[in-house]
């Protein structure tokens, strides 16, 4: 689990130090630098070939150009762009990167940190990276659609749905009937009365799992996966009726975006595993608030866990749904870090400022930056 993060004069952060928790929502109106964070991270977890002091810009997860894009543009000449990253209580580790123009990548020094002194931390920072679980959700996430390609790497190795959430319905076909690991994310319903017995049935299997949650999105919903050759698999939708079973199959065009938008985020959250990093961008998009609000729930539970989320946001609903689930116990407020960018405007220069904000065991925030939670009064307050 990251515990630190400092950015020294990367894209638009001049500089900020994250103290960073299991669960870290990142707020703010759009191009104020939530983005610059996630890519930071994005960039060391890319980067394979860190232990020879190489930071790649391009890469499987982040396409962020030349070393000219990624330096802080107002950066002075004996300035540089530089990290620090702690994990798991381990030293703390310092890069700082040499400029080449027009490279698309950074090097440093792997044999000293960033203060000239030896530092073993490095050899940790790569286990830490390359052994955890990782799931990366960027905002576009794949459009609806009935075949999936298959993706035994991704899938079966790398136990992830894709980075657009791509192979989720082949992760189902494989992992369906796994059970998942955390007692907190079974949903509220899934223990049922077996009518016979008189006895409780308890069904964790991921795919259930899926479907209950899933609810909470689209009432009813169930998916159903078939593989049909080797390199595709078919993805429908069935819905429950009372008294008359299931609905026929529909095609995931057929049903709206939301919910094929919603599936690959749940099934991560639910296929999480200890020690797992998850980040999620925009997992409110094509949803509705309510179901929105239940999203940020699930999440805040996957958070309690060891497991650690970073989420970029635009939704009051996602921020609402975890202040409820601290108030409800369903995570601890200490495990929860909200971060809110904004762009100060200087004369020589402009760059991203971020405030923290703590959550109280209430669910109320410490700060309330302006245009954070008030738009919704701004806009009844025209209609009045």
């Amino acid at each position: 689990m990251i515990q630190t993060l400092i950015i020294n004069n990367f894209k638009s952060i001049k500089s900020k130090a994250f103290n960073l928790k299991n669960l870290n929502l990142e707020l703010g109106l759009n191009g104020m630098g939530k983005s610059t964070f996630i890519q930071s991270i994005l960039a060391i977890k890319q980067s394979k070939d860190l232990i020879e002091g190489k930071l790649n810009l391009k890469g499987e997860y982040v396409n962020i150009g030349t070393t000219k894009d990624a330096l802080y543009q107002y950066a002075k000449k004996d300035e540089n762009l530089s990290f620090e990253i702690q994990f798991n209580d381990s030293d703390i580790f310092s890069m700082e990167f040499d400029y080449e123009i027009d490279a698309d990548y950074f090097r440093f020094d792997p044999k000293l940190n960033m203060y000239g002194e030896s530092n073993e931390a490095l050899e940790k920072i790569i286990k830490s990276i390359s052994n955890s679980d990782f799931q990366y959700l960027n905002a576009n996430r794949i459009e609806p659609k009935s075949i999936y390609n298959k993706s035994y790497s991704n899938v079966v190795s790398d136990n992830n749905v894709g980075n657009n959430g791509e192979y989720t319905a082949h992760y189902i076909e494989i992992h369906g009937n796994n059970e998942v690991l955390f007692d907190n994310l079974l949903h509220k319903d899934t223990i049922v009365k077996d009518t016979t017995t008189n006895t409780d049935i308890i069904n964790r299997t991921l795919i259930n799992q899926i479907n209950l949650w899933m609810g909470e999105i689209s009432p009813g919903v169930n998916v159903r996966t078939t593989s049909i050759s080797s390199e595709f698999v078919l993805l429908e939708y069935v819905f429950k009726q009372p008294n008359f079973g299931n609905t026929n199959r529909f095609k995931p065009e057929n049903v709206g975006f939301g919910i094929t938008y919603g599936l690959p985020i749940v099934t991560a959250l639910l296929a999480s595993k200890p020690g797992e990093l998850i980040i999620i961008e925009n997992p409110e998009s094509h949803i509705h608030p309510r179901g929105q609000a239940e999203l940020g729930k699930l999440i805040a539970k996957t958070a309690m866990n060891d497991v650690q989320i970073i989420v970029e946001t635009h939704s009051d609903h996602i921020l609402n749904g975890i202040r409820v689930a601290v108030k409800e116990c369903d995570i601890d407020k200490d495990k929860v870090a909200i971060f809110y960018y904004e762009k100060i405007v200087e004369a020589s220069e402009q760059y991203t400022k971020v405030i923290d904000i703590k959550v109280d065991k209430n669910g109320e925030l410490s700060e309330y930056p302006k245009n954070m939670l008030d738009e919704w009064s701004n806009q009844l307050f025209k209609l009045m």
